[in-house]
């Protein structure tokens, strides 16, 4: 659903232009400094994206599915590690809120998350615990009007810089519905932080462990003031990120094959350019096919999630076909890149190792194939 396509056009235009003169030059230094220069966040809190999926009454934008697509097929050009800056606070790390906080919560955090002043976190997975979200071993024991909170999690995005974690521990029985999601503070004594993890892609995307050592919080922390819901509360939100993160990935192979295409113009073998021998026309069809699959079924989910549907198993579809999709687009850029593709100089050599995650989070593809299956084997 848009709602003005003229204002949505002059903010795609907006972001268009941001990345190719702002983003994509600070690429390369970005991915050696492992760091997203201070300047180029404020400016992207400057155009609203830290809060474009948070009601306007909130201080947000307030986009629609469609529209938030529309905007991360923009941002999706650019390499990961800017868009991932921004992803925890439209995603799971204010839309837990949004969905399930009580008012005073949402009157607290939103606006701050919106303006940029604060960074969200989600914080589920630990070290033994992955897809398995319903294993949290994270306690949450009640203590009088607070809950004193001990365990470690892993792996979690903007952890260095967040000023909230959207929390995930047991305070109940095993097994979802023991799971309680709370709002604790980055600054909340007991709560600390590991070493940054080195990783193979996505360098400025920022990750660590948080461990919990006797961290206290108040019993107003619980997400809606509810024991239990928090699992819950998670699968209320994937939807929206799947289809979010399936637009990054679409935004990501159109760079890949516009590069490609640059390459393959310039690139002179046997007497002519490399994109007049059929084999390279070859991978360059089918690459820009897919990119065309990925974005038209990412816009027609996303009208279908605005329209009120339930779409648990076309917004799994979207985040399986893209993840795997920019991968394999990935795989022939730095194919018909031949040796310059596997040097750093080269855009694709950074974007091959940075579009595996996608495989990975918001889900794993394993668990995208057990969702659709699911889904249509159902009664």
């Amino acid at each position: 659903m848009i709602r003005d396509a003229e204002v949505l056009d002059e903010l795609s235009r907006t972001i268009r232009r941001f990345v190719r003169e702002r983003l994509i030059p600070a690429e390369a230094k970005v991915d050696e400094d492992n760091e997203v220069p201070p300047q180029i966040i404020s400016e992207m809190a400057a155009l609203g994206l830290f809060g474009m999926a948070i009601p306007e009454e909130y201080g947000g934008l307030g986009l629609t599915m469609e529209e938030e697509v529309s905007v991360a097929l923009e941002l999706g050009y650019a390499a990961p590690a800017f868009r991932s800056v921004i992803g925890t606070n439209n995603g799971i790390g204010s839309q837990g809120i949004i969905v399930d906080g009580t008012e005073a919560q949402k009157l607290f955090w939103l606006p701050k998350m919106a303006d940029g002043s604060v960074i969200g976190s989600f914080a589920l997975t630990e070290p033994d615990v992955g897809s398995d979200a319903g294993a949290i071993k994270t306690t949450a024991v009640k203590d009088g009007d607070h809950y004193i909170i001990n365990g470690a999690k892993r792996f979690i995005t903007n952890a260095p810089v967040a000023g909230v974690f959207t929390l995930m521990a047991r305070t109940g029985a095993p097994g979802s519905s023991g799971v309680t999601a709370f709002l604790v503070p980055a600054d909340c004594p007991g709560l600390t932080l590991g070493t940054i993890d080195r990783k193979m892609g996505q360098r400025g995307t920022r990750t660590c462990d948080v461990v919990l050592n006797s961290c206290r919080v108040p019993a107003d922390a619980v997400i809606g003031g509810v024991e239990g819901q928090g699992f819950k509360t998670a699968m209320k939100v994937l939807n929206r990120g799947r289809l979010h993160i399936a637009a990054v990935c679409a935004g990501a192979a159109q760079r890949l094959c516009d590069e490609s295409v640059a390459f393959a113009r310039n690139r002179v073998q046997f007497g002519k350019p490399i994109s007049e021998h059929q084999l390279i026309q070859a991978m360059l069809a089918d690459s820009a096919t897919e990119t065309l699959a990925g974005r038209c079924m990412v816009t027609a989910t996303a009208r279908r999630f605005d329209a009120g549907e339930r779409i648990v198993q076309e917004a799994a579809s979207c985040k399986l076909f893209c993840s795997e999709m920019v991968g394999r687009v990935a795989d022939r850029a730095v194919q018909i890149h031949g040796g310059a593709g596997y040097i750093q100089e080269y855009a694709v050599e950074r974007f091959y190792r940075d579009v595996r995650l996608f495989r990975l989070y918001e889900g794993t593809s394993q668990i995208q194939q057990i969702i659709i299956a699911r889904e249509m084997t159902a009664a």
